[in-house]
C-alpha cells in the first residue's frame, strides 16, 4: 500500500511544503488537472476551481475503490478525514 498526496501546486512549491512541514509521503504534483479530473475529484471543487479535501483510495489496478471529499457540503464541511472511518474503509476495501 502506498500513501500520497496530490495537488494542483508545482513541483517546486510542493518541495518547499514538504521541507516546511517535513512531510515523509510523496508529494506529487498535478498542474494540468489531469489526475484531479480522471479519478473525479472536481465535482467538488471549491469555487476558485482547486480540489476541496478529497481522499481516493485506488486499486492497484487503477479502479477507485472509495471516494470521499470531506470539505463538501453533504459529507458535513468537515476539512479532515477522521483516522478511524479511514481505517474502517482501507480496511473493507482490502478484503
Amino acid at each position: 500500500m502506498a500513501y500520497l498526496s496530490i495537488a494542483f501546486d508545482t513541483p517546486s512549491e510542493l518541495a518547499a511544503v514538504g521541507r516546511e512541514y517535513g512531510t515523509t509521503i510523496p508529494l506529487l504534483s498535478d498542474s494540468d488537472h489531469a489526475v484531479s479530473e480522471s479519478y473525479g475529484v472536481l465535482q467538488w471543487a471549491a469555487a476558485t476551481g482547486e480540489p476541496g479535501h478529497t481522499f481516493v483510495l485506488v486499486h492497484a489496478d487503477g479502479r477507485v475503490a472509495w471516494i470521499q471529499d470531506y470539505g463538501a457540503e453533504e459529507n458535513g464541511g468537515r476539512m479532515y478525514v477522521p483516522a478511524d472511518e479511514l481505517v474502517t474503509e482501507i480496511a473493507r476495501h482490502l478484503r
